[in-house]
């Protein structure tokens, strides 16, 4: 997995990147003219407490390694938690998020269909 590591990175992606909204995250996303993915994962103070936002993180992750290689080559993504994520993170399933997830990148055509 090839993270964005540096601040310069993402605020590359926020500025000339799109956006797609789902119910728990949002992701940023654009072309970086390499042969393979870059990602990001962000869960800000504003959606809880450290216990939350590593428990989004975590899902964001576990999404990325279990579905990355069905999404197109040649991106950036950045990962964001919502709110909405944030208040239901105890009861939250990694299956509500991995469908989130997928509803985003669908209606961006970011999915390979293999």
């Amino acid at each position: 997995m090839e993270k964005l590591v540096k601040n310069e990175q993402f605020q590359k992606v926020y500025k000339f990147g799109k956006k797609g909204y789902g119910y728990y995250s949002l992701i940023f996303f654009v072309k970086n003219n390499l042969e393979y993915n870059r990602y990001g994962f962000v869960a800000s103070k504003k959606i809880g407490n450290a216990v939350c936002r590593n428990r989004i993180k975590r899902l964001f992750r576990e999404y990325y390694k279990c579905n990355g290689k069905n999404i197109k080559t040649g991106y950036d993504l950045i990962f964001v938690g919502k709110k909405n994520a944030g208040e239901k993170f105890k009861e939250l399933k990694y299956q509500e998020m991995e469908n989130d997830i997928k509803k985003i990148l669908k209606k961006f055509n970011l999915m390979d269909n293999k």
